[in-house]
């Protein structure tokens, strides 16, 4: 019997499963973060009635039958079948809305992270906290479901993220680890649990509307990483596993943002560390040593999983746009008679990217497919800007491509580079990364930092989350996640890293000039084509 086939039924694994923007995976682990097994679901959000969603019948769906694909995947290739763990943690796109009635019934359809609907409403909660409240968070979409006099607000008795979501049907428990948690609702990094003074402010903004609930009372219970978080129920076993092996009663790690599971699978959880995931959207998370001197609308602060705080710049479009222009090349190659895989069309643009001019010769891609506040555009109009004398070659439209896509991330970067932010390093994942050699260099360009990626980069979120489950599950006494990880999970794995060459870092200030002033144009778009 091999190692990986005992710890399997043995119960000695840890899963983890994340919901994913288009993806749901799962992931399989043994004690040193080995992967054992994965499987995965594809779904993409819809635009529905002006607004950006996922049916909760799909995301459960999803979630089975990546546990079905990886369950098989353990029976083939280990004779075995999958009965238990040593522990379940589940993740998912962070902030957004999720609001139930008293009879658990849900009020509306899912509000994602995507939506830019809530302007108003996070800039009145920020003037109240003192404290940055982006539009994609959970408090504002409440809020500004308040301000519309939407009716369905006085039914609420329970909000929660998506990961909450699929962790409570599991589970029955309604809580969320601190990391997910700081998405919906300021966190004090003093008591880790939501901030007491900013509650009392909130409820002192309602007061007098008749609301039978209590803000306090509607959000999830809010747990760190380590902490026991529930069992699977016997309905939440059936569930997951409808031909009826796995057995109910396995212990659950608290449910985390992506945000959270990308510092897990790239070991930033120390102060000084970062780190930058590069997929549907892009964001960039630095362990802070002390507080930012102000309050800044292009930082949010968040929570690690273990309760650290962490200034984190957002931007809500990255690789939807270079996905779009792959489907199209990929219909023309089909139109030759050419039957190309989409990984060598991605392969062939990143690398092609590398060989145009570094400042992409003048042509200018804006990516936003939805709105990106970052940048002060409320709805998204993917533009391609050149100017007559621009140089239209294949690769100064791939690096376009690849330089705006990271254009905004830099605009938010550029202020924690003026308040001194100290990192030591900042670890890189996501597809984004996929191709070596390519979008890492223009990361490390754009920011003017090493940035590093490593061999386990690919495995991403789930991988994370797997990880937080282990670390709940075979943590000695005391032990802290930044020491477990170090100690057992990354101590040997193989590190590249990229250091910002001169050329392309001037290559790259150059297409950023022109990129602040193509969204001019980009706002003019948003205005007229309504």
């Amino acid at each position: 019997m091999s190692e990986i086939t005992e710890s399997v039924r043995l119960k000695k694994t840890s899963l983890g499963i994340e919901l994913g923007s288009t993806r749901i995976k799962a992931v399989l682990i043994g004690d040193k973060g080995n992967v054992i097994a994965s499987g995965a679901y594809e779904w993409e959000n819809r635009l529905e009635n002006g607004v950006w969603t996922y049916d909760l019948a799909d995301a459960l769906t999803g979630v089975r039958e990546a546990y079905a694909k990886l369950k098989n995947e353990v029976r083939e290739t280990y004779d075995c079948v999958l009965t238990g763990f040593s522990c379940i943690g589940i993740s998912g796109m962070m902030h957004g809305y999720l609001a139930f009635d008293r009879y658990d019934r849900l009020l509306v359809p899912f509000r994602t992270w995507r939506n830019t609907m809530t302007a108003e409403a996070a800039a009145i909660l920020t003037e109240r906290f003192r404290f940055n409240v982006p539009q994609r968070w959970s408090i504002a979409h409440l809020h500004q479901a308040i301000l519309n006099g939407e009716p369905h607000v006085k039914e609420i008795r329970f909000m929660t993220t998506l990961a909450g979501y699929i962790h409570w049907r599991l589970t029955g428990v309604k809580e969320l680890g601190i990391g997910d948690a700081s998405g919906m609702f300021p966190i004090d990094a003093g008591t880790k649990d939501y901030d007491a003074g900013m509650l009392n402010t909130y409820r002192g903004e309602i007061s007098g509307r008749g609301f039978e609930w209590d803000i306090g009372r509607i959000l999830p219970g809010v747990r760190c990483a380590g902490e026991a978080c529930g069992k699977l129920t016997e309905a939440g076993a059936a569930l997951l596993d409808p031909e009826g092996d796995l057995e109910a009663g396995i212990p659950f790690c608290p449910p985390e943002g992506d945000a959270g599971t990308g510092m897990a699978a790239t070991e930033s959880i120390r102060e000084r560390t970062g780190n930058i995931s590069a997929g549907t959207s892009v964001f960039a998370m630095v362990v802070l040593e002390k507080p930012l001197s102000r309050v800044y609308p292009e930082i949010d602060m968040v929570m690690t999983p273990d309760g650290k705080p962490v200034a984190m710049v957002h931007c809500n479009n990255c690789t939807s746009d270079i996905n779009a222009y792959a489907g199209m090349l990929q219909g023309f190659l089909e139109r030759l008679g050419e039957n190309v895989p989409r990984s060598r069309i991605y392969e062939t643009l990143f690398h092609a990217a590398m060989e145009g001019e570094k400042d992409c010769g003048g042509l200018v891609h804006v990516s936003f497919l939805s709105g990106e506040p970052l940048a002060g555009v409320e709805e998204g109009r993917p533009a391609f800007l050149r100017m007559p004398s621009s140089v239209m070659s294949i690769g100064n439209f791939s690096r376009s491509l690849l330089l705006g896509a990271i254009a905004s991330l830099k605009m938010g970067m550029d202020i924690l580079a003026r308040e001194k932010v100290a990192i030591d390093t900042l670890l890189a994942h996501g597809g984004f990364l996929k191709t070596p050699g390519t979008a890492q260099k223009l990361l490390a360009a754009a920011l003017d930092i090493p940035v590093t990626v490593m061999e386990t980069a690919g495995e991403g979120g789930p991988w994370g989350m797997a990880l937080l489950a282990s670390y709940a599950a075979k943590r000695k006494d005391n032990e802290t996640l930044d020491t477990y990880l170090a100690n057992r999970i990354f101590g040997n794995v193989k590190r590249i890293e990229e250091k910002p060459s001169p050329e392309d870092r001037e290559g790259f200030e150059a297409y950023m000039k022109r990129f602040k002033q193509a969204l001019e144009a980009e706002k003019t778009a948003e205005r007229a084509m309504r």
